[in-house]
């Protein structure tokens, strides 16, 4: 097999486990590029496994993938945008234009993706933190 097949067997196997034997899913599943080594076409196979698997599970997928992103199904609401500022990394609701443009499907989340556009509404993006975190100064230990 494939080193894309394998991987998406265990993605499967991650979405549709159930906790102790007790039929019930696992309440949360992180994947992270799930689309990696995957033949590009088998993409859309993906996307309609993690769209099932969020029927039972909560499912938070991160990807560069346009491909994965390609999808007139895909719900706006359900995208987020990650942006870095100042040393902090933020995560956010998509901005008017780029929710408008989907939902009027003008554009795929996978085009504006390409196309740079998918951008965070500064009315939601969270506070921004005075200062940045160090882990590893003596100070904070």
């Amino acid at each position: 097999m494939s080193d894309g097949t394998v991987r998406a067997l265990g993605i499967l196997v991650a979405l549709f486990q159930t906790g102790n034997g007790t039929g019930a899913h696992v309440p949360l599943v992180g994947l992270e590029e799930p689309e990696i080594a995957l033949h590009p076409a088998a993409a859309g196979l993906l996307l309609d496994g993690l769209k099932e698997a969020s029927r039972s599970t909560q499912v938070i997928v991160t990807s560069h993938s346009p491909d994965l992103l390609d999808d007139q199904q895909l719900d706006a609401d359900s995208l987020l945008a990650v942006y870095a500022e100042a040393g902090s990394t933020h995560i956010a609701a998509l901005d008017q234009a780029g929710r408008t443009a989907i939902l009027n499907r003008l554009y795929t989340p996978g085009e504006l993706l390409r196309l740079n556009q998918m951008r965070p509404d500064p009315e939601s993006a969270p506070e921004k933190l005075d200062r940045q975190l160090r882990l590893l100064d003596k100070e904070s230990v």
